[in-house]
């Protein structure tokens, strides 16, 4: 088995030049870095991770911490995450909460072990006192900042005044709300904060409805939109919290022969991929993802060096027009 002398050897760079390259410590030169990849692919030499946190007490991995993994926004958000942290030469553990709160003593016992250099927690479920032993720094994604080293939120309030406002100029005059979880606060409740605002503004007829855990879990709100729809046949608008739910009211709209967007208009929230591939496409909320990953993983580094960083920062989002 190859060993760290023996890529030094391979590339004729001095061991400690080496190590620095693989701990992403200090300036390194493009061409010095890649000698030490190729050496390291050549000789098949694989990093102890072990060995190299006794002198860091962290390793180059990165917690992170989704309620869901099928969720199109989550699987988007973990894409993002990866790519970030793979620029800066990290690697990420994942953990998947589902809604089972009994296994945060797991997660923090494995990020223990793991030697994490930090933990980014986008579950809703999990407590981030709970990894306050790590003494890491514990960055959280769309998630109330209790705690918390630095939060991330998009402008979920203005993401809701706008979803309002282009329903409204789009002719319509009864519109549904299709929100969060009942009884889970989250900063995406301020979506429908600034729905209620826009509708209560323009004298528009409102009706906000809360999913429940079941639904959120499952990922299936098609039952409780054609209920919805059906205690509310004036409704000639919907503002879905996710374009999840948003795929899923077109679904339903087929089914009922509710033609969209003729008879009823439906604006979602995130702009993942599924947005782009429902018939009609998705009119949506962009939140940028991509952008709070790279912010996340920016922050971890910065709070892991020492360094002071914001509490709570929100990025802007921006509405994407598109045929629903």
């Amino acid at each position: 088995m190859a060993t760290l002398k023996d890529v030094a050897k391979e590339t004729g760079l001095t061991v400690t030049t080496v190590s620095r390259v693989l701990n992403n410590r200090g300036y390194i030169g493009e061409e010095t870095r890649q000698k030490v990849y190729d050496a390291m692919k050549k000789l098949n030499y694989q990093p102890n991770e072990v060995a190299r946190s006794l002198s860091k007490q962290t390793t180059n991995t990165i917690g992170v911490i989704v309620p869901h993994i099928r969720h199109p926004y989550f699987a988007e958000l973990i894409s993002c995450i990866e790519a970030a942290a793979n620029e800066r030469k990290y690697k990420i553990l994942l953990f998947n909460s589902g809604d089972r709160d009994e296994k945060e003593l797991e997660f923090l016992e494995m990020c223990s072990s793991n030697r994490v250099a930090g933990v980014i927690l986008c579950s809703g479920t999990v407590e981030v006192n709970q990894f306050e032993v790590l003494s890491v720094p514990v960055i959280t994604i769309e998630r109330n900042p209790e705690h918390a080293t630095a939060s991330v939120e998009c402008d979920n309030l203005e993401g809701g005044r706008l979803a309002a406002r282009h329903l409204i100029e789009s002719g319509c005059r009864n519109l549904i709300h299709i929100s969060g979880v009942y009884g889970t606060s989250m900063p995406a409740d301020q979506r429908e904060t600034g729905f209620v605002e826009v509708c209560e503004e323009h004298g528009i007829r409102h009706c906000e409805l809360k999913t429940n855990e079941m639904q959120y879990k499952e990922g299936d709100y098609r039952g409780f939109i054609e209920e919805a729809l059906r205690d509310h046949p004036e409704a000639d608008g919907i503002f879905a919290s996710s374009d999840l739910i948003a795929a899923q009211a077109i679904q339903v709209c087929a089914r009922m022969g509710i033609a969209v967007p003729e008879r009823l208009k439906i604006v979602g929230f995130d702009d993942v991929m599924i947005a782009s591939l429902t018939t009609p496409a998705i009119t949506t909320i962009h939140q940028p993802i991509r952008e709070m990953a790279e912010l996340a993983l920016s922050l971890l580094m910065e709070a892991g060096a020492g360094r002071s960083v914001p509490v709570r920062t929100v990025l802007p989002v921006r509405i994407v027009k598109r045929e629903s």
